[in-house]
């Protein structure tokens, strides 16, 4: 069960109505509303929370106007709504709802108020499938379902926030950050050598690495985000529990080492507790960090399987040119997709080194010779060789569990416009189509990947790559096709000599720039620990654009 469908549920069941002022209950103004037209109304005025600025209707609005069963249960101060096989069940001093067995962070729990019960509706953030307008003349909501086209029955006034689904007076509201589905707001965490989480100095302390990863949550969805993209397989090992690739020696220090306790299955269920998205993030093809295999796990690939894997650039890579090897990928990627409640399989960039050269090159020539096929050019079909692993990645994913979100982070530039007229003006040194042999548009073209997240790391003001082109290019490629997209965001430039990053200004003009396209679904920031760094006071103004 994902958030959006905790948000879609609470949505069918609860009347959204707007905190327009911060004031406490006894001060706030007499609000009425209207749903299609008709007025509604429950058995208790709405009121706001002083101290959440959260908005509390009445159970009654919901049982008379859409039909929700109700019960509530004196004794344990709980109020289960029922509606088809979803069932909600929220208790009066908790901080959550239980949606269908699963947790939902709330920012004020149930209470009664003169023999009344009062249901938080805050949380639910921004409104999905019903259209909420605030005229601030009469001071009234107005309601509408996707398929109502009538009169609302209401004077027009003056409409903060007309169009609006949120249907709340701009000036005086305590905005929620969106659903991911709605609007990205991820952030990349990195686990490779403890650059993120866990902490070096945690090693092999499993309550210290949770409070870490918890914390580390809430300054996240703080800062705005609902979502984190996490590294739970750095190089050939892994941060959860499996029967094909060693414990990560980022847990404990030691790879092989078991952590005492299952570190994904903690991150998802303290991920969904906060509404927010858990995306397991994968390096697919990179077997190891450098060229010592003295500390490696005998399961590790290089030692099992050293047929499969390549050294080059004082590094192992598995060989994409190997099916088998390609195949082995797969499997254990599907034991997080078949064992957890993770929201999506993440890949980034890591297909072929990008860093070959004429004297340093990618020793795959022994399986070119057995397994080329009819290609006559290694270049395609090393190319080949990742769009069938992409192909049956996607296929493999959504045969098992259809709500998973399949998507890659690539390289920014596809290519150049003078390799390919069809290429983005930009003159870059490497190429994800040349250099790390990821054809993207190939992906796009045929559905394979639910979004692509092109890792854009240049600013507006970078002759070779500028941010805006290639902005434009992916715009392009993905209008009309089903694919969302999402913008790799350099917060880790920022503060840096690099032409463009002195301000933190660059940041938000560039999602400025992003805005003007109805394509663009998001951001994901790179990474965790640059946004705690706050590099140029950039997330003060995170906060102010998004309205937080």
């Amino acid at each position: 069960m994902k958030w959006m469908r905790y948000m879609s549920l609470l949505l069918a069941l609860i009347v959204l109505v707007p905190a327009i002022s911060a004031a406490p209950a006894s001060a706030a103004s007499k609000i009425a509303i209207v749903l299609d037209g008709q007025p509604i109304q429950g058995d208790a005025a709405p009121y706001i929370t002083s101290d959440s600025n959260v908005t509390m209707v009445p159970l009654r609005l919901i049982s008379e106007n859409l039909g929700a069963q109700i019960s509530w249960d004196q004794q344990t101060s709980t109020v289960i709504i029922v509606s088809g096989s979803n069932k909600l069940m929220l208790t009066s001093g908790q901080t959550f709802a239980t949606v269908n067995g699963e947790s939902v962070t709330l920012d004020t729990s149930v209470q009664v108020r003169g023999g009344r019960v009062m249901v938080p509706l805050r949380f639910i953030g921004e409104g999905l499938g019903l259209t909420v307008n605030w005229n601030q003349a009469n001071q009234t909501v107005i309601l509408r379902t996707s398929g109502y086209t009538g009169d609302d029955g209401v004077t027009t006034g003056s409409a903060a926030g007309s169009g609006s689904s949120l249907g709340v007076p701009t000036s005086n509201t305590k905005p929620t950050t969106p659903s991911a589905k709605k609007e990205m707001r991820g952030a990349w965490i990195s686990t490779v050598f403890n650059l993120d989480w866990p902490s070096t100095p945690s090693a092999g302390n499993a309550a210290k690495q949770k409070q870490e990863f918890s914390a580390l949550l809430d300054q996240l969805q703080g800062m705005g985000m609902n979502a984190v993209f996490v590294q739970v397989r750095p190089s050939g090992d892994a941060l959860y529990k499996s029967s094909t690739m060693p414990w990560s020696k980022y847990l404990t220090g030691t790879q092989g080492k078991n952590p005492g306790y299952d570190p994904l299955e903690y991150m998802v269920a303290e991920a969904h507790k906060r509404g927010m998205e858990l995306h397991a993030w994968f390096n697919p093809f990179r077997a190891t960090t450098d060229a010592n295999t003295g500390s490696l796990d005998p399961s590790n690939v290089v030692l099992k399987h050293p047929d499969w894997v390549v050294k080059f650039a004082n590094k192992y890579y598995i060989n994409p040119g190997i099916p088998a090897a390609r195949q082995s990928i797969i499997d254990t990627v599907m034991e997080v997709v078949n064992n957890y409640d993770v929201d999506g399989v993440h890949f980034d960039d890591y297909f072929y080194p990008s860093n070959e050269t004429s004297s340093t090159k990618f020793n795959d020539d022994a399986a070119y010779n057995q397994y080329k096929g009819k290609f006559t050019n290694k270049a395609d079909w090393r190319r080949d060789n990742i769009n069938s692993f992409i192909q049956q990645m996607d296929r493999s994913i959504h045969a098992a569990k259809p709500s998973v979100r399949f998507g890659v982070s690539p390289f920014g530039v596809w290519r150049n416009k003078a390799s390919d007229v069809t290429g983005s003006d930009t003159k870059a040194g490497v190429t994800a189509y040349d250099s790390m042999y990821a054809d993207t548009r190939t992906w796009i073209k045929n559905g394979w990947i639910d979004y692509i997240a092109p890792q854009v790391y240049w600013s507006l003001s970078l002759p070779v790559a500028r941010y805006d082109k290639v902005v434009d290019w992916w715009v392009n490629e993905t209008k009309n096709t089903g694919v969302d997209l999402y913008i790799g965001q350099a917060i880790y430039k920022l503060n840096t000599p690099e032409v463009g990053w002195n301000t933190s200004d660059e940041i938000i003009n560039q999602l400025k720039y992003n805005s003007k396209y109805s394509t663009v679904k998001g951001s994901i920031f790179f990474s965790a620990k640059d946004l705690k760094k706050n590099p140029l006071d950039v997330l003060s103004k995170l906060r102010s654009y998004w309205g937080l």
